[in-house]
């Protein structure tokens, strides 16, 4: 083996050898940093989607945090006027369903998710919140899946466009259903 220092311009750099006359081993690059990494943020990412859900939905079904939810009284439960002072044609049998509007009824043509877009619009006197669930259904009623959609501090008589998002791949046509509208005053 030389001391000389290898030029470019000679060509092909000369295999330096090491013990023994083989050739030094490079250490492999690892992905696995990249892929604990990606899976960490994940699951962060899952946790937040979660969570928020979470917190959405459960702020409108405690009534010990002054939620309101126009609902049927639990069986036994005295009667009273909803605290979101909504005027009277929001209340009654059609309360906060009646906010809601289907507007399209669609599956991707891609994904096969079914999605329904939504008019909510606020007839109570106070910004509200909303959490609005909807069941896509195929031709025999048979249900296939199931979308929510939520949306916060909508003020009277405003209207806001939504789209409630199935995560389950269906096929062919589908009918869209509101099943429950839960509304608090924000």
């Amino acid at each position: 083996m030389s001391n000389q220092q290898w030029n470019p311009q000679w060509g092909q750099q000369p295999q330096q050898q090491g013990w023994g006359g083989q050739s030094p081993q490079q250490p492999k690059k690892s992905n696995a940093g990249k892929a604990i990494g990606f899976g960490c943020l994940g699951v962060i990412a899952l946790l937040f989607i979660v969570g928020g859900i979470g917190a959405v939905a459960s702020g409108g079904d405690d009534g010990d945090k002054g939620a309101s939810s126009v609902s049927e009284p639990a069986a036994g439960a005295p009667e009273e006027e909803p605290k979101d002072d909504a005027p009277a044609k929001a209340k009654g049998p059609d309360g906060p369903e009646g906010d809601v509007k289907i507007t399209a009824c669609e599956v991707d043509s891609v994904t096969k998710w079914p999605s329904a877009s939504l008019d909510v619009t606020n007839r109570s006197s106070k910004d509200s919140n909303y959490i609005v669930q909807v069941e896509f259904v195929d031709k025999d009623g048979t249900r296939l899946g199931e979308g929510t959609a939520a949306l916060n501090n909508l003020a009277p008589d405003q209207v806001s466009k939504e789209k409630a998002q199935g995560l389950t791949q269906v096929s062919g046509k589908v009918e869209c259903r509101v099943t429950k509208v839960t509304r608090y005053a924000s």
